[in-house]
């Protein structure tokens, strides 16, 4: 059985992916890392040499070659959700775990990573903190929907959060 974590950026997916795969004896996959592999050019070039319709079509087919491996555990990106397409072939090849935080810590991780400004691109416009809340508060629904699990990941560990989300597998 596959696991699709899913989430905002910086809610842990992939820190959680990687310990949860090796956990379950699965190979882990962050699809961002795959989708810039098949493309060529990081997340923040497509979106300004493509715009963001090119790398959501991307980022569909992609998700949909992940989802036909066996036994993986896939980071899936944080706005893969917004296409109905994508909850439909994540929930249909697995179990869908959606991890939250709130906006103050995901702020907080994300001028904390020196790959933020290189590689994730403005969604909105706005400063980063009204960004956070502005698509938190937007996707919300998205999430909630694909979801079969949630989890809090700015009140858990990464091993609590892999914890639980091992328990609730079984």
């Amino acid at each position: 059985m596959n696991v699709f974590l899913i989430g905002y950026r910086c809610t842990g997916k992939t820190t959680v992916g990687r310990e949860l795969a090796a956990r379950l004896g699965k190979e882990f996959i962050d699809a961002d890392d795959y989708l810039v592999g098949k493309a060529g050019k990081s997340i923040k070039q497509m979106f300004a040499e493509d715009g963001e319709q090119a790398f959501r079509d991307l980022e569909e087919k992609c998700l949909a070659e992940l989802a036909a491996r066996d036994n993986v555990v896939v980071a899936a990106g944080g706005g893969a959700v917004l296409r109905k397409a994508n909850i439909e072939c994540m929930r249909n090849a697995g179990k869908v775990v959606l991890l939250e935080a709130d906006a103050r810590t995901i702020y907080a991780r994300l001028t904390g990573d020196p790959k933020t400004d290189a590689q994730r691109p403005s969604l909105t416009r706005k400063n980063q903190y009204d960004e956070i809340v502005h698509l938190l508060e937007y996707r919300k629904p998205f999430y909630h929907a694909a979801a079969d699990m949630i989890l809090d990941s700015s009140s858990l560990t990464p091993q609590q959060l892999v914890d639980n989300i091992i328990a609730a597998l079984r």
